[in-house]
């Protein structure tokens, strides 16, 4: 069966860095765009960021743009999320999902295939 396994959330002081990893199974990884989703306490589920097949198209929420980087890595299976200048407001769990095709076409929850657990990430200010 498909799995995705998120790692690498933890407490990060505002202002510093944190990178989330999200390894696939079960899946043809390379045939689907990825996508990195967050759910803060008490709010909806909410875009981050999104990859295709290839790494050639990136997309990013605008409270993000400048400080996170999406990227997946074919080989080993495993798409990234890169989040440098933390802030408080970031502090959420962060899904790793997995889209529909090779193609970001959409950029809503209800839009994703898979869904793996989630990693916390708390940014203290």
């Amino acid at each position: 069966q498909v799995q995705l396994v998120e790692s690498g959330g933890g407490l990060v002081q505002a202002g510093g860095s944190l990178r989330v990893s999200c390894a696939a199974s079960g899946l043809t990884f390379s045939s689907y765009a990825m996508y990195w989703f967050r759910q803060a306490p008490g709010k909806e589920r909410d875009i981050v960021a999104a990859i295709n097949w290839n790494g050639s198209n990136r997309y990013y929420a605008d409270s993000v743009k400048g400080r996170f980087t999406i990227s997946r890595d074919n080989a080993k299976n495993t798409v990234f999320l890169q989040m440098n200048s933390l802030k408080p407001e970031d502090t959420a769990v962060y899904y790793c999902a997995s889209g529909r095709s090779q193609l970001v076409r959409t950029t809503t929850a209800d839009g994703m295939n898979y869904w793996g657990k989630g990693t916390l990430v708390t940014v203290s200010s």
